[in-house]
C-alpha cells in the first residue's frame, strides 16, 4: 500500500531554490515507486462545496506577485484522469460529501509548487480537490478516511497546506527562526505522532501561538485529511522539518 504525505506548499521561491526542503523532496521521489497518478489536495484550494478537477490537461495560476520571471513562467501540463476524478466523488459521497467535477480550475500554488519540485516532468497525471473550510475538523479526517482507498492502487495522495503560514509574518531577510513558530509546530508534531485527535481538532484554542501561525484554518486541513487517509495504520512518519524566512514551515508527513 503506498503511504500518503502532507506537505508544506511554502512559498513559489521553493520552486528556484536548493535548500533543505527540496532535497528532501527529490530524495523522497528517488526512494520511492513511481505513482501510476497523483490526487493533491490543496489548501489554496476553498469552496463551501465539493469540487474535483475533471480536465484533460491542467493549466497553472500564479495569483502572487513580486517574483521573478523563472517562477512565474512556469508551466505544469499534467494531464488529468477523468475516470480517477469520478471514482474520487464515489468515494467522497460515502461520508455524504457530494461533490461535482470543475473543468476549468488551475492548479493553484498550494498544487504545483510541491509538484513542480517532485515530478518536474509533468508526466503523471493529476486530480485536485478542494477544500471547504466550514466544515468541522472531524468531518475533514472522515473525507480523508474515505480516500485512503486509493493507495491501495499505486495512487500518490498529497495533502498540501501549511502548519505555520502567515503571510503578515514573513521575514524574507531573516535566517534565525522565530520562537513562537517553533513552539507551535512541535505542539503540532507532538499530537500528530501520539494521534491525538482530541487535542488537534481543537487546536485554535489549546495550541500556543494557533493565530500567529494560521490565522487561516485552510492552511491545516490539509493535514487533517491526510492524517484521516492513514486512519487504519495510525503509524505516522515525521519526514521533514524546516524553516524558511523566519518563520515559515516546511513540514513533511507519511500516513
Amino acid at each position: 500500500m503506498r503511504p500518503s504525505l502532507f506537505l508544506s506548499h511554502g512559498t513559489p521561491w521553493l520552486t528556484i531554490e536548493d535548500n533543505r526542503y527540496t532535497e528532501f523532496l527529490k530524495e523522497y521521489v528517488a526512494q520511492h515507486e513511481r505513482p501510476d497518478a497523483i490526487v493533491i489536495i490543496s489548501s489554496h484550494w476553498n469552496r463551501c462545496d465539493q469540487a474535483v478537477s475533471a480536465v484533460k490537461k491542467h493549466d497553472i495560476s500564479c495569483d502572487f506577485i513580486g517574483h521573478p520571471d523563472k517562477v512565474t513562467q512556469i508551466t505544469y501540463p499534467a494531464a488529468g484522469n477523468i475516470e480517477l476524478s469520478d471514482q474520487v466523488l464515489t468515494l467522497l459521497s460515502r461520508v455524504d460529501i457530494f461533490g461535482e467535477f470543475d473543468e476549468n480550475r488551475p492548479l493553484d500554488y498550494g498544487s504545483w509548487v510541491p509538484l513542480h519540485i517532485m515530478y518536474p516532468e509533468a508526466d503523471i497525471p493529476v486530480v485536485s480537490l478542494s477544500i471547504n473550510p466550514t466544515l468541522s475538523l472531524a468531518k475533514q479526517y472522515e473525507i480523508g478516511k474515505s480516500l485512503a482507498a486509493l493507495k491501495e492502487e499505486n495512487v500518490l495522495i498529497i495533502a498540501s497546506g501549511g502548519i505555520v503560514y502567515n503571510l503578515d509574518h514573513i521575514q524574507y531577510e531573516m535566517n534565525v527562526v522565530e520562537g513562537w513558530a517553533i513552539r507551535f509546530v512541535e505542539w503540532i508534531e507532538e499530537h500528530v505522532m501520539n494521534w491525538n485527535l482530541k487535542a488537534l481538532f481543537q487546536f485554535q484554542e489549546e495550541a500556543p501561538f494557533a493565530f500567529d501561525a494560521v490565522p487561516n484554518i485552510s492552511e491545516l486541513i490539509p493535514l487533517i485529511i491526510a492524517m484521516g487517509t492513514g486512519d487504519e495504520q495510525r503509524t505516522p512518519t515525521l519526514l521533514h522539518r524546516s524553516f524558511q524566512f523566519g518563520n515559515v514551515s516546511l513540514s513533511a508527513f507519511e500516513f
